[in-house]
């Protein structure tokens, strides 16, 4: 083989190595796109550079791969369902102390589930992997109960805080906490608005 030949042999190579890198770069970042969806590029808001971002991101997978994840059962589904149905009622009278207990309630979920909850940020870290696409609705809602607990928090944000609190406690649980028929518990608030509407006109 002629100089010449090889010159142009060793270029084709790294040109086919070049391009397999390219592919395999693009591939993983398709896929840590579609598994972490807009926290990917929260991530990338966050970090130096894309590439330090998506290290960081495929050591929340290799983390989240040692965790024992468990899947709830029917019974504690209805549990956690009843529960939540019990928070939003309670948000008719009490608003501030329901937003609180819909805090701890999902704490407990995502304890139970198998998530480690002693750091809030290696919580999210963990739920990100799975949960990406409600975890920034959890992330306002601990955000306003951080104010709350603070006194700082509108009758409205707390509103808002148990409506983003409920989509990943949804996520998590599998299925929406609150049944379509009416329950004792939601019956029992819709008296109490109705009264107070009644109330209010006389």
């Amino acid at each position: 083989m002629s100089p010449t030949e090889i010159v142009v042999t060793i270029v084709v190579v790294l040109v086919v190595v070049a391009a397999a890198v390219v592919i395999w770069t693009l591939a993983r970042r398709h896929n840590l796109r579609r598994t972490f969806g807009p926290e990917y590029d929260r991530a990338v808001a966050e970090q130096d550079n894309r590439g330090a971002a998506e290290r960081e991101l495929r050591e929340r997978e290799r983390r989240h791969a040692e965790l024992t994840l468990t899947p709830l059962g029917p019974e504690s589904r209805a549990r956690y369902s009843a529960a939540w149905e019990e928070v939003q009622a309670q948000f008719v009278d009490a608003p501030s102390a329901a937003v609180g207990n819909a805090d701890e309630l999902l704490t407990r979920l995502v304890a139970e589930r198998g998530y480690p909850t002693g750091n809030y940020d290696e919580q999210i870290a963990h739920l990100s992997v799975e949960h990406a696409r409600t975890l920034g609705a959890y992330r306002e809602a601990h955000e306003i109960h951080l104010a709350n607990e603070r006194g700082e928090a509108s009758t409205e944000q707390l509103r808002q805080a148990v409506v983003r609190y409920r989509a990943l406690f949804a996520d998590l649980l599998g299925e929406d906490p609150v049944r379509t028929e009416p329950t004792p518990t939601s019956t029992a608030a819709e008296a109490r608005t109705e009264a107070t509407a009644e109330a209010s006109t006389r």
